[in-house]
């Protein structure tokens, strides 16, 4: 009988791919030790050092929600207006 597919948690996959990159164990231990093949392992640790510069990428969504914020100030204040006027007729 042929198992599931198996899922695997960000943390999981981030455990493994760490200890990939320590290097202390083949990538044939780390398959047995956490029972998942090699391959999955390697690709898991490209991921992890492909996205490795996103961890410090802070500024960059820092900035896109000021700016979302001002826009949401902004039409807050076009909504009161509205309001202000339409009470006023």
């Amino acid at each position: 009988m042929r198992k599931g597919r198996r899922k695997f948690t960000r943390a999981f996959k981030t455990k493994v791919a760490i200890e990939a990159l320590k290097e202390r164990e083949t990538l044939q231990e780390l398959s047995k030790r956490f029972e998942v093949s090699s391959n999955q392992i390697s690709q898991w640790k490209r991921a992890f050092l492909e996205n490795a510069e996103k961890a410090f990428d802070h500024q960059g969504k820092k900035q896109k929600e000021e700016v979302d914020v001002d826009k949401l100030y902004r039409k807050i204040g076009e909504l009161e207006m509205e309001r202000d006027f339409l009470n006023k007729s």
